[in-house]
């Protein structure tokens, strides 16, 4: 027994768990997918000071197609069984892992799971470019020390860095060691042909199809969910789901379920990158994209009896026993074929499961998805609300509030405090919210901004607040971007109408729809630029203090007792200075005399108190300055957080926001409401004495409101308006404005109460919808041409080595007062293969807005590559795929095609058509053997190929070339070997802009630009073989010419360089070496070449680079003189 009681101990001993208290093991923190965590050692004392800066940036060594790695996937912090070492991993899109270390970045193991899947097999979506491997954020399993992702490639991994084309696109699930990256048993898995078990008409395709929502991992399943690229192609969305420890596929449920055709597409599962969401008690949370299914139109249908296509929808699933997943309740905005029409796809952001805190009345579990409409849901977990189902046939949710943009980011959460959301809006400030609970009705009011814009362009991150263990006072939002000062720290508290920047960073290339990710006391973010960063406490402190301190709560103006600060030294140093960072509500008392001299071990103590100077949560910060410590790692500073609570047992009036503002109202629509929340941050009950309102300024001149029934001040309507405000209590005051009529209206409301006076204004406009105006200017740049979708954009002709650049032109043509133009689809031509292409994606950018009358552009260029005269001319097209809110467009995306005609010199002789009678066939080889066209037409230091051209055609021959720069060749034959034209790489001596031949890729042939009467040739190649440079079997002569008429064989040379040894061409009758040396003889020169069986050349020195060679290297026979063999110089005596 002995024995056996200690195999057990040990074998428990063995299965020690991983996951530290601050590893980040899955998207978001946990599977409410809201961000909002508690375990990483997150002081704002700290993040908001100089310590906390970049500690490492790692570069990424992966270069496939010559391009730098991207990190589209967020990374996961993990600390594996049996260790307390933390470790970060990391998947990019060229399918590539890596494994560092959590504090330094150090690189410690990678792998590579597959050769990308390239984005130059999408059609111009370049989304994610220019490989699409791993895109979607992975889970790590803490039993089994297993990190599952999935990735995308193809199906032949010899292939080569080249596009195989959809159909060979491949998706895999992956289980990773975390220990070593290697994968586990029954792993990886292809996804390939799995039929939908909900739908067997639907059969998934990896090529079409991309996976980004993180990945869910919950009991024995993960799950991943499918959308598409661009909205392109059959595809629908997917949830797959697999057993972790055998890799079976136990789901493979499609969004276009049963009874839709498999030729009807939408319904994708994206959400910008946010993963499945899980209340980890069976049930699974996702939001769709649009969809054409359309199976609900104007009838409502109850939540619970879902249709079988769940298109811009947000879905409640029950996780099965055996994995399987059955909708049980869902909601669909009222305005859903619209969405649709306008790719307004409700599944922008993920649903996140908002915390407990968020509860009120009869519902207990709330949501909250924001869509590329710019509409916020709060929903009923426990009752979505189906379709239609509200007042109007409208949305029943909790609220809705209209962004002034679209929005692709999940909401930043923060429960604290009394609860507060945060909502990232393109082009726009991010909004936040209060939370409070009236009666048994929840309320999430707006009451502040940040205080900059977000970017321009899509990208801002998914909100992300951190606190430190769960403390209030703590808060801080983390939010990144794409643009200018993109990585930013806020308080979560905000204060006067604005969130706080505490803290700032500008990092190249951060990715977008990222969202930081959190270790111990670290945050990363990733880029599309190669490299990988990690943020944090660059020092540590040398004393050791009480921190943080609480004071607790204390009437507004009092003053608490005091409160013992102790500190240890963990050096020999010196205390240089204890200062409070704001003495608004804090003050020390008893501080040491300074500066004090301390040994390591020592002890000193000061004392501070709390007087509050306001009412709430007031943080404040003690720093302790000390010098004497040699050691650079340690900071000079330490700091102390101390915390304390004002109160007031009067009332206190507390109104927020200051202004509300509705805007991009249609005239004729109904505008949604928003709220005035009137707080009382007070014990006594505040009594409102009055409501006044005025239509002019915010100093009046006033009317007094009668306190019954709603309250109309020009074009608002308050209702709701409370006579008194219980003490810590709020009141909402509903506003809508009356939008029946085009017009900016303005109004100010006045509340005069027992605890204090606030003014709050109002404003809105309504005009007439958007109206797009699509031109492209005329290929001389002097006019503008409507877009027509039965005739493509043109460039016009464009010359082979040429560009030009043409401007495509958006005008929203609405009236002036009217509503803005903003682009819900925007794939601009940018990174695609082809010879037009946009400049950036960022002019027409989606999520751009045009105001009435204006105008914006963007820039395309069609670029045609140098290529030879004389080649028929082809087209090069592109397309720009948008979509916007502008009704007229029936809610369709259009695809907008550009073409150019690229196009070649021609040289005479021409055709009725223009074209030239000779065309270019290609880059032949020569000594082939032997010359391989039988003419020498001339040598010219003047030659083009319009000159040889022109020549050939009088002489009536086949088919001409240039070779050699100066050299023009005719015959009647074609040569024997076409190669690749890279081998023809001279320019010609009469222009450096054409080509005339060349000497091969390796510099070590001859090679002849070679051009065929097109009236003469039918076209086909017969015996001519095709390769990249040939090879040559040439006969040898079998003795060499010692000398004649005077000259003497001085043996065997190579060519020049560039060009011939001996300059200058002779034509002979009969290619002798007597008739060439009397060739050059008559004009005085002192050397004679012969070569190619027959050319002859003449020149007083030699060429640079011609130097002496074997006679074996000269063993071409003489055309006209058998037994002599050529090439050889000779010499006058």
């Amino acid at each position: 027994m002995k024995l056996l009681t200690t195999l057990i101990i040990s074998a428990l001993a063995g299965r020690v768990r991983g996951l530290a208290s601050t590893d980040t093991i899955t998207w978001g923190g946990d599977n409410s997918r809201t961000g909002y965590q508690t375990n990483h050692n997150m002081d704002p004392a700290v993040v908001g000071s100089p310590q906390f800066d970049i500690v490492f940036k790692t570069s990424l060594p992966g270069r496939y197609i010559g391009a730098t790695e991207q990190i589209f996937s967020q990374p996961l912090v993990y600390t594996p069984s049996g260790g307390t070492k933390q470790y970060v991993y990391l998947a990019t899109t060229q399918n590539n892992i890596y494994k560092l270390d959590a504090k330094t970045g150090e690189i410690l193991a990678s792998r590579n799971i597959g050769i990308p899947f390239l984005t130059a097999d999408l059609d111009g979506c370049v989304d994610v470019n220019p490989t699409v491997g791993v895109t979607a954020t992975g889970v790590i399993d803490p039993a089994t020390d297993t990190w599952y992702l999935t990735s995308k490639t193809y199906v032949n991994q010899n292939g080569g860095q080249v596009p195989q084309g959809r159909p060979a696109g491949r998706y895999k699930i992956h289980a990773i060691n975390v220990n070593d990256l290697t994968e586990q048993p029954n792993f990886p898995v292809d996804l390939e042909n799995t039929i939908a078990r909900n739908n067997p008409e639907r059969m998934f395709t990896g090529g079409i199809h991309h996976q980004r929502p993180g990945l869910l991992h919950t009991g024995q399943y993960v799950y991943a969910g499918f959308a598409s690229h661009c909205v392109q192609y059959n595809f629908t969305g997917w949830i797959m789901g697999w057993d972790k420890t055998t890799g079976k596929i136990v789901e493979s449920w499609a969004s276009e379920g049963l009874g839709v055709s498999n030729n009807i597409s939408g319904a994708g599962i994206w959400q910008s990158g946010g993963g499945l969401a899980s209340d980890n008690a069976g049930s699974m949370y996702f939001a769709s994209g649009n969809g054409y299914a359309s199976q609900l139109s104007t009838i409502p249908v109850n939540g619970f009896t879902p249709p079988t296509a769940m298109e811009q929808a947000a879905v409640h699933m029950s996780i099965n026993d055996n994995g399987t997943l059955s909708v049980v309740d869902f909601f669909m905005p009222y305005e859903k074929q619209e969405l649709d029409g306008a790719d307004k796809d409700l599944g922008t952001s993920p649903l996140e499961l908002l915390p407990s805190q968020f509860s009120c009345g009869d519902i207990k579990r709330m949501g909250i998805v924001t869509g590329k409409s710019g509409k916020t849901y709060w929903l009923n977990l426990d009752d979505l609300g189906g379709y239609r189902n509200g007042p109007n046939s409208k949305d029943r949710v909790i609220q809705t509030f209209q962004n002034e943009n679209s929005v692709y980011a999940g909401a930043g959460v923060y429960p604290l405090e009394g609860g507060y959301i945060y909502i990232n809006v393109i082009q726009y400030p991010t909004h936040v919210f209060k939370f409070s609970c009236l009666n048994g009705v929840p309320y999430f009011t707006k009451v502040a901004d940040s205080p900059t814009n977000n970017a321009y362009i899509l990208g801002v991150s998914h909100g992300t607040t951190t606190s430190l263990n769960g403390q209030e006072g703590t808060g801080m939002l983390w939010v990144s971007d794409v643009q200018n000062t993109n990585f930013k720290v806020y308080d979560a508290i905000p204060k006067n109408g604005y969130l706080n920047v505490i803290r700032n960073f500008t990092i190249v290339g951060i990715t977008k729809f990222s969202r930081p990710v959190f270790g111990d006391g670290m945050a990363y973010i990733g880029t599309t630029v190669g490299y990988f960063y990690g943020l944090g406490s660059t020092n540590k402190t040398p004393l050791n203090c009480t921190s943080p301190v609480d004071f607790g709560t204390a009437d507004f103006q009092d003053i608490t007792n005091a409160q013992t600060i102790n500190c240890t030294a963990l050096f020999d140093l010196s205390v240089t200075s204890v200062a409070l960072a704001d003495s608004t509500n804090y003050n020390i008392t008893q501080a040491p005399t300074l500066p004090l001299g301390m040994s390591a071990g020592d002890t000193f103590q000061f004392s501070a108190q709390f007087f509050p100077k306001s009412v709430g949560r007031l943080g404040g910060t003690i720093n302790i300055q000390t010098s004497g410590v040699s050691d650079a790692s340690y900071s000079k500073s330490t700091k102390v957080r101390i915390t304390g609570v004002g109160k007031s047992t009067n009332a206190v009036l507390d109104v927020s926001p200051s202004s509300i503002v509705f805007s991009g109202l249609v005239s004729g629509s109904q505008a949604d409401s928003q709220s005035i929340l009137v707080g009382n941050d007070g014990n006594n009950t505040l009594q409102v004495s009055a409501v006044l309102y005025s239509n002019t300024s915010s100093t009046g001149p006033f009317s007094t409101w009668s306190g019954t029934g709603a309250l109309t001040v020009g074009k608002f309507v308050l209702s709701n308006i409370p006579a008194s405000v219980s003490g810590g209590g709020d009141s909402a005051i509903s506003v809508k404005p009356d939008t029946s009529a085009s017009g900016n209206y303005t109004a100010w409301v006045k509340f005069v109460t027992t605890g204090g006076n606030a003014t709050v204004s109002l404003s809105a406009s309504a005009g007439d919808p958007p109206t797009a105006l699509l031109e492209f200017q005329t290929p001389d740049g002097s006019s503008w041409v409507k877009y027509d979708p039965n005739n493509p954009f043109t460039f016009g002709n464009v010359t082979e080595n040429t560009s030009r650049s043409l401007r495509f032109r958006v005008t929203n043509t609405a009236a002036t007062g009217g509503v803005k133009l903003g682009f819900t689809v925007s794939k601009p031509p940018f990174g695609v293969s082809g010879i037009i292409k946009a400049a950036n994606q960022v002019d027409l950018a989606e999520g751009t807005l045009i105001a009435p009358g204006q105008s914006q552009t963007a820039t395309l260029t069609c670029t045609v590559p140098k290529s030879q005269w004389n080649i028929a001319s082809y087209n090069g097209t592109a397309q720009w795929t948008m979509n916007t809110n502008d009704p007229t467009w029936s809610f369709e995306k259009k695809l907008i095609q550009f073409f150019c005609n690229a196009v070649s010199e021609q040289a005479a002789p021409l055709l009725p058509s223009g074209q030239g009678q000779y065309q270019y066939v290609g880059c032949f080889k020569e000594n082939n053997p032997g010359r391989q066209l039988s003419s020498l037409l001339y040598s010219n230091s003047s030659n083009t190929n319009e000159m040889c051209i022109n020549t050939c055609g009088a002489s009536g021959m086949t088919f001409c070339g240039t070779q050699y720069r100066g050299e023009c060749w005719a015959g009647n034959k074609i040569p024997n070997q076409k190669v690749d034209d890279k081998n023809c790489n001279f320019d010609c001596a009469g222009s450096l802009n054409q080509i005339c031949g060349g000497n091969g890729i390796d510099g070590s042939g001859a090679y002849i630009s070679l051009f065929a009467d097109t009236l003469q040739w039918d076209g086909t190649f017969a015996s001519v073989t095709t390769s990249s440079a040939g090879s040559t079997a040439t006969p040898q002569g079998p003795s060499v010419n010692p000398g004649v008429n005077g000259y003497t064989s001085i043996g065997c040379y190579t060519e020049a360089t560039s060009g011939r040894a001996l300059p200058n061409g002779r034509g002979v009758d009969s290619p002798t070496v007597a008739n060439c040396v009397q060739a050059c003889s008559n004009e005085n020169f002192v050397y004679a070449g012969v070569e190619y069986g027959g050319e002859c050349y003449c020149g007083n020195s030699f060429s640079d680079g011609s130097v002496s060679a074997t006679l074996t290297d000269c063993g071409m026979t003489c055309n006209g003189q058998y037994p002599f063999s050529l090439p050889d110089h000779f010499t006058d005596k």
